[in-house]
């Protein structure tokens, strides 16, 4: 090749990687990194980082109701679509401003190591697990393995930084201790289960064609681009709001009332964690649920299964992951977060 055309094509390279990671960098701060810091110093002097987005949570049995559900819709979708909308958009730029030899070089295999770096990459970015999915898929679509994107999707609510600080603020230190722990087992547990039991290792590229950004005209990367953000939001878009409005629905059924009823034991755990595995929340969404169920009563064992599982997936994130994950992962990965969930509210029952 020629040297200058060399040259041209780096220095290309290297102002489209710019780019991306300048996108990033100015998203993730505007919906993450400065409100959560400012969240953090209310957090400290309030021990409260807000209500509960299920009203009246574990105080009644509301049952099944259309008015709930739309409530819980419009509440939800009123803390997460800032950032939604960052998380389609830097989806949608993995895929026409990074090169797919970048993404298989890091995220591409399968050791442990891969997954290391998934897990790294996706503590700074700090999304709940349904922003993190559209990233997800487009990390998948660039072809990183199965093992990298899972830890990477896990890794975004479960070690969240801020939500870990807001915990120990709110709940106390040894809930975040809990969480880290744990948190790191879940990541790396179910993110190397998953990539050991899928059949396909990496998510393949239409027409099977690696793609070099550097190789497209302005105007093609203009259009790969809409492309790209289009079928993200086509893909996840309905699929989100129909689930969101199905669970709110439910929640009455979802959270009964615990006064007098199921608060701890054996029984809780098994619910707290099989609730925590389906249910939705933003991201941090966990710690004012958790605050006002132990207020009621909740004791340590269910607390712990729902400090785990409820962040961690939900139906709506495993249904955003459909394009480039199969059923039987999609399902190993909730019945993984269901056992750990399980496991800690066993543990949890005893240290917390």
């Amino acid at each position: 090749m020629d040297t200058n055309i060399s040259h041209n094509r780096n220095k290309q390279q290297l102002i489209f990687t710019i780019l991306f990671f300048a996108i990033l960098i100015a998203g993730i701060s505007y919906v993450k990194w400065w409100p959560y810091y400012l969240k953090a110093i209310a957090a400290a002097s309030t021990h409260s980082v807000g209500d509960s987005i299920i009203a009246g949570v574990g105080t009644a049995t509301g049952g099944v109701s259309l008015k709930t559900g739309f409530s819980f819709t419009i509440a939800y979708f009123l803390s997460v679509w800032k950032a939604l909308v960052v998380a389609l958009i830097v989806g949608s730029l993995v895929q026409v401003l990074l090169p797919v030899r970048w993404i298989r070089r890091y995220l591409g295999g399968t050791k442990f190591r891969n997954t290391l770096i998934g897990t790294l990459m996706g503590v700074p970015t700090m999304m709940c697990t349904c922003c993190s999915a559209p990233v997800t898929v487009g990390l998948a679509k660039s072809k990183a393995s199965v093992n990298s994107i899972m830890a990477f999707f896990l890794a975004n609510p479960l070690l969240n930084p801020a939500t870990l600080i807001f915990m120990g603020l709110v709940l106390g230190w040894k809930f975040t201790f809990f969480r880290i722990v744990f948190g790191i087992l879940m990541v790396l547990g179910i993110a190397t289960l998953v990539g050991r039991l899928s059949t396909k290792k990496q998510v393949e590229v239409p027409n099977g064609v690696d793609f070099d950004p550097v190789e497209e005209n302005p105007e093609g990367l203009l259009k790969r681009w809409w492309k790209a953000f289009y079928v993200l939001v086509i893909d996840s878009i309905p699929a989100y709001v129909v689930i969101v409005f199905i669970l709110g629905t439910f929640e009455g059924v979802l959270f009964p009332a615990i006064q007098g009823g199921l608060s701890g034991g054996v029984g809780a755990v098994i619910l707290f964690a099989l609730v925590g595995t389906i249910f939705v929340i933003p991201t941090a969404g966990e710690i004012p649920i958790i605050q006002a169920l132990m207020a009621l009563g909740l004791t340590a064992g269910p607390t712990a299964a729902l400090l785990m599982t409820l962040p961690a997936v939900s139906i709506v994130s495993l249904a955003l992951l459909k394009p480039v994950f199969s059923w039987k992962s999609l399902g190993i990965t909730a019945a993984s977060v269901f056992a750990f969930g399980l496991v800690a509210g066993l543990v949890g029952a005893f240290i917390l």
